[in-house]
């Protein structure tokens, strides 16, 4: 008598980890430019007193690698970094440093872009720019 095997696909399928492995390592080039695509991560609010905040989460670089250029002719703040090896860093880091340049445009021109401010504590970086003066509610006085 002769014995017959039949397999049965388990739940996931006998090759779908392997085509797994096989596309991540195939397609990595198309995978790491996905995940670096929205680098760096950013949050951008308003707070209650009409200014905005733009947050930008950037381990592992310093004040030194990042600029803040503001043009309000163009109505628009650029953040952006360059990929800078210390020397004082180790040849054999892993961590990646990326550089990257990202353009808001404040497209409601209802920002004092003049007096935009920028600081940089733990690796982020917080830009805060002020409603302009003229658009503020106040109360005027009744003549």
């Amino acid at each position: 008598m002769n014995a017959i095997t039949v397999r049965r696909p388990g739940l996931l399928g006998n090759n779908t980890i392997a085509n797994v492995f096989d596309n991540l390592f195939s397609e990595f080039p198309r995978h790491l430019e996905a995940s670096t695509s929205g680098y760096p991560v950013a949050d951008i609010y308003q707070e209650d007193d009409g200014s905005t905040v733009l947050e930008f989460a950037l381990a592992g670089f310093t004040k030194e690698d990042l600029t803040v250029d503001v043009q309000p002719d163009k109505r628009s703040i650029t953040v952006s970094a360059n990929a800078i090896n210390h020397p004082a860093e180790k040849p054999n880091r892993r961590i990646a440093k990326r550089a990257f340049s990202r353009t808001y445009v404040n497209y409601d021109d209802n920002l004092d872009l003049y007096n935009a401010r920028a600081t940089f504590e733990n690796g982020l970086l917080t830009v805060r720019v002020n409603q302009r003066p003229e658009l503020k509610p106040h109360t005027i006085e009744i003549e």
